[in-house]
């Protein structure tokens, strides 16, 4: 399920807009400004950002240029009553990917998202291909070498999540907080225990590692 971040500070449209998204059976979670939605994607995996200009303390301007000044290229749709050229302009130069005025119409936001996912190569079949080797989200499968293996569930999200994005260090407890739930009672040394299973069961796979970074966590590489 993609995860989409509804950032405005209005709380009748944050409502909307999740009604609607979830209606299009998308994962939601909502901020009231963007501190508040950088705070959340410390902590969450988030695919697409909603996102209104006009908002106290960090403005939807300034919040995507914090993200583009770390080189997160996720997709953002800024929202907004602004319908002058300049703010569109301005949206643009700062680094968001589209833009709509309010009202919105749901079913242009709708297909709006889905063509910004889909040019963030975060397809719709939910696969990850890494040369000859197949992620399947839906089967939580792992093909490659002639066979399929069928992964238990944390352990494929565990994969798919590193693979998803290759080079990026993440650390045991956001890991944990991803794939187990924040509220789990295991400890982030559940995470360890899984890292080495799926060490031992793609051994000698050439295609990809999953490597330790001392005192942070860790991260996948891709080698084709």
């Amino acid at each position: 399920m993609f995860q989409i971040l509804v950032v405005d500070d209005d709380k009748n449209t944050r409502l909307l807009m999740e009604a609607v998204l979830q209606e299009e059976n998308f994962g939601v979670l909502t901020a009231e400004d963007g501190q508040e939605a950088l705070d959340l994607m410390e902590k969450n995996h988030i695919d697409l950002i909603i996102l209104d200009i006009m908002m106290p303390g960090m403005d939807g301007y300034e919040f995507t240029e914090t993200l583009r000044s770390v080189h997160n290229d996720m997709p953002v749709l800024m929202v907004s009553a602004k319908q002058l050229p300049e703010d569109r302009k301005k949206g643009f130069l700062v680094g968001i990917d589209d833009y709509m005025t309010k009202p919105v119409d749901p079913e242009e936001m709708v297909l709006r998202i889905r063509a910004l996912l889909r040019r963030a190569k975060i397809v719709s079949e939910r696969r990850i291909m890494i040369g000859d080797v197949v992620l399947d989200y839906d089967s939580m499968t792992v093909s490659g070498h002639g066979k399929t293996q069928e992964l238990p569930q944390k352990e494929f999200l565990l994969l798919y999540k590193l693979l998803s994005y290759p080079g990026k260090i993440f650390t045991r407890i956001q890991l944990m907080d991803e794939i187990w739930g924040v509220d789990s009672d295991s400890g982030w040394q559940t995470v360890t225990v899984h890292i080495g299973r799926l060490r031992k069961r793609f051994d000698g796979w050439p295609e990809f590692s999953i490597e330790s970074v001392r005192g942070l966590g860790y991260k996948a590489v891709k080698n084709v």
